[in-house]
């Protein structure tokens, strides 16, 4: 299995709202264990305020049931509450896995 792609998503928090932030990465955790495709998924923190995920995947067809899958879609749900901006939803080629 080659892992040749990702995708790494920035999220901003708004004020006050990073632990309800973390909490809801928490429990995606779940949602992307669903998912075949998916071979790695993690959610990070930075700051109080920045948090991410970054996913990888063997194919375009993981990737991209990824992107419209149940995660972006519970993100859409709450991300006017919790989020300051739009995530910074970045597609990553990955050069090297150990």
């Amino acid at each position: 299995m080659a892992i040749d792609r990702g995708i790494l998503a920035l999220l901003e928090a708004k004020p006050g709202k990073g632990e309800e932030l973390a909490a809801f990465l928490e429990q995606g955790r779940a949602l992307a264990a669903e998912e075949g495709g998916t071979v790695t998924w993690y959610a990070f923190k930075l700051s109080e305020t920045t948090y991410g995920i970054f996913d990888t995947f063997t194919d375009e067809e993981g990737r991209q049931a990824h992107l419209t899958g149940p995660i972006p879609e519970a993100l859409g749900k709450v991300g006017a509450e919790l989020l300051a901006k739009d995530p910074d939803i970045r597609p990553v080629d990955v050069i090297a896995v150990k």
